[in-house]
């Protein structure tokens, strides 16, 4: 256990200092995420003409607790795990006692780090615009809500690693992430919340992973009706799943690779 956090603690000191370096750069990530802020506007325009279970202070709380959600959940790995595939860069950590995923974690976790001062900044500049939103959750509503975000991060991480063993195999396996995207964009919350849609897509997209990924730590942060117990179960069994099938894509993967002369 030593031996692992300290091959834990290197890596994230290694490309914390990688993103620190890149810093203005992952500041652009963060304003490239401001879809949610933009969609506030609509909904709570929509919300003074219409009716709606939820109101527009409601829709303001909700948005921005979905950009700053979306700041901590986002994954890019299978454009990396592509591109050291399609250029042979995956050999050489395949030489390591490590498995490489692990680099791709501990470089998640590093720009997360990065992006938490941007994060807070952000926090003051929209309650300084919007001070009628303001709102602090109880501690326990926080704690759950981090949980929530860990787990979201865990799972959607999961899927897209799922997605980039595909690249053993295709040349494209980022564009099955395209197509995820398109019913991610709908289904996770990110556009409208679960609870404008009608009772039975809500419950059919409830049983599925794509809210999990904003949704879920929104609804928790901004205090929505959710059923705690049946969410993290449903989390629970989608990361089992996924982590199963990516173990056998992995193995059988590897031995393709191998083949190509790698």
């Amino acid at each position: 256990m030593k031996w692992f956090l300290k091959k834990i603690i290197t890596l994230l000191s290694v490309y914390y200092a990688h993103m620190v370096e890149y810093r203005a750069e992952i500041f652009f990530w963060v304003l490239s995420g401001s879809l949610p802020i933009i969609l506030m506007g609509v909904w709570i325009e929509a919300s003074n003409s219409g009716n709606f279970s939820l109101d527009s202070l409601q829709f303001t709380r909700y948005f921005f607790a979905v950009f700053q959600v979306r700041q901590f959940t986002n994954i890019w790995v299978i454009w990396e795990f592509e591109r050291e595939v399609i250029e042979g860069k995956l050999s050489f950590k395949l030489l390591q006692p490590l498995d490489p995923a692990w680099h791709h974690v501990a470089r998640h976790i590093s720009e997360k780090i990065t992006r938490f001062p941007l994060a807070v900044l952000l926090t003051f500049l929209f309650f300084s615009l919007y001070p009628q939103a303001f709102w602090i959750p109880s501690l326990g509503t926080f704690c759950l809500g981090i949980l929530a975000i860990i787990l979201s991060f865990s799972l959607y991480f999961l899927v897209q690693y799922t997605f980039s063993m595909f690249a053993f195999w295709t040349e494209r396996a980022s564009a099955i992430q395209e197509l995820w995207f398109l019913f991610y964009i709908f289904l996770s919350g990110m556009i409208a919340p679960l609870d404008t849609f009608p009772p039975m897509i809500k419950e059919i997209a409830l049983w599925t992973p794509f809210p999990y990924g904003v949704y879920f730590p929104a609804a928790i942060f901004v205090g929505l009706p959710i059923d705690l117990t049946k969410s993290f179960c449903i989390i629970g069994g989608w990361m089992i799943f996924f982590f199963c099938v990516n173990r056998w894509l992995w193995h059988k993967g590897l031995r393709y690779y191998s083949g190509m002369g790698a």
